[in-house]
Parts: C-alpha cells; structure tokens; sequence
C-alpha cells in the first residue's frame, strides 16, 4: 500500500508539470520525484530493470580514480555539517514525500542547485541529500545525488563523474493510468502492481493494452554517492547501498 501511495504522490507530481513538446520529467523541478522514485526501487536488479537505464562502464582512465576520491572528500568536508538535517532545512534542502512514512532513502532536494546542474558541476552544491532513519527517530545523513538533463552526453557525464567507477541511471519505460483514473493505480496483476515503475510493463504496445499512458523516458540522468557509508567504493558508488558499511 505504501508502494502504491508514492507512486500516485510521483504521478500528480509529474502529471501536474508542462512538458510542451517533451518528454515529461526532463526539467529540473522534476528531480525531486526521480529521487523518490529512486529511493523506492532500491535494488531491484537495476543493471537489467526495463525501468531503469544505466550508463555502460567505461574502461578506467588516468586520473578516474583520483577524481571520484576528489568528490567523496568534497562531500564529506563541504557537507558533513548537513548530518544535522535541521541545518540542511535551514539552507534550503526541502523534503519530498514528507506525509510518506517509512522510506528506504528520504531525499532532501534543493531546486537551486537542480537548475545550476544543467549548466556546472559543484561537487559541493547536490540536488539532493539522502538520509536513512536512525534507530532514535531521526535521519542519519547516507550521501547526495548529483543529477544532470536527460539528453546530456556521456561524454559530459563521464566528465562530472567517471563512468569507469559510477553508473548514472534515468528512469524509463514507465505505463500510467489513463488520465483522471488514479484509481487504477490499485490494479494489480499477480500480486504485481499493473502501473508504474513496479508493474512488468516496459513498452509501448503492452501499455497500450492496458489502456494506459506510456512514457519512454519519466526523469534525467541523476548518480549517488553515499559518501557517508565508509570507504568501500562498492557502497559509496552503488546505486542503492545493500546495507550500512559504517559511517564516515
């Protein structure tokens, strides 16, 4: 039932934003709504997941290395001081999905830094922070999103972040509800919601079957670095950590 409830949450959002002559999602206001929906799919399979799109692993190149750990320490001393989510509020970092309970990942977007992102690279100035819940109740800082246009280069992804170390992903391929039927958002079909970005449909002939609305591509191309989970480059770079490493 939560599942569903931040699905529809995503939807409204989406379906609420113009898109004249576009796909729907690519601006930066929508990000936000990636993050969730991110956070959500967790670690679905998310290399072979027909809703997700990944970036192919490039070949290690001089100097990849040295500029992803360039990026983890500039998380970690430029935004360490956010563990304090309080403090991350008070610098404009805004919850999405605040009335959702008990997501994996809660993203805390800052629509200024989304709409600087199409232009520059600021390791120090995220879409988002991502927090996990702690044990007493409160949110425990886990790392940030970077997050780029939906049509940018892989040339330029790689060059804000190597892709010989990380994987940017977009979400792709999702089938809506038709228009006014949020309802349906409660179809389901072998246990397995019918919509949306848990549904089995990723095409458009299956959608169209349905009845419903297909999007070929719902978000940009958005990255984690969970630069507060330890030293492990699996974790730091994953796209959902499989579970905590520590805390740095």
């Amino acid at each position: 039932m939560r599942r569903a409830v931040v699905v529809m949450g995503l939807t409204v959002f989406v379906a609420c934003r113009p898109s004249p002559g576009r796909t729907v999602a690519a601006d930066a206001t929508d990000l936000a709504a990636a993050a969730a929906a991110d956070g959500e799919m967790g670690m679905m399979g998310a290399m072979a997941d027909p809703h997700m799109r990944m970036t192919p692993t490039w070949p290690l190149a001089p100097g990849d290395s040295a500029r992803a750990r360039a990026i983890v320490d500039t998380v970690r001393r430029a935004l360490g001081k956010y563990r304090d989510v309080r403090v991350a509020e008070a610098d404009g970092f805004k919850e999405f999905l605040p009335s959702v309970p008990n997501q994996r990942v809660y993203h805390f977007t800052n629509w200024r830094h989304g709409l600087a992102a199409r232009t520059s690279f600021d390791p120090a100035s995220p879409t988002a922070l991502l927090y996990r819940p702690d044990s007493a109740g409160g949110m425990r800082l886990v790392g940030v999103m970077y997050t780029e246009g939906p049509n940018t280069p892989l040339a330029e992804l790689n060059r804000r972040v190597p892709l010989s170390i990380a994987h940017w992903h977009q979400h792709v391929n999702w089938c809506l509800p038709p228009r006014g039927e949020l309802g349906r958002w409660r179809d389901s079909s072998g246990g397995r919601p019918v919509f949306g970005p848990f549904g089995p449909i990723a095409t458009r002939a299956a959608c169209d079957s349905a009845g419903g609305r297909f999007l070929p591509r719902v978000f940009g191309w958005m990255v984690h670095v969970n630069a507060f989970l330890g030293d492990d480059p699996k974790v730091i770079w994953a796209v959902e950590p499989p579970g905590d490493s520590g805390t740095k």
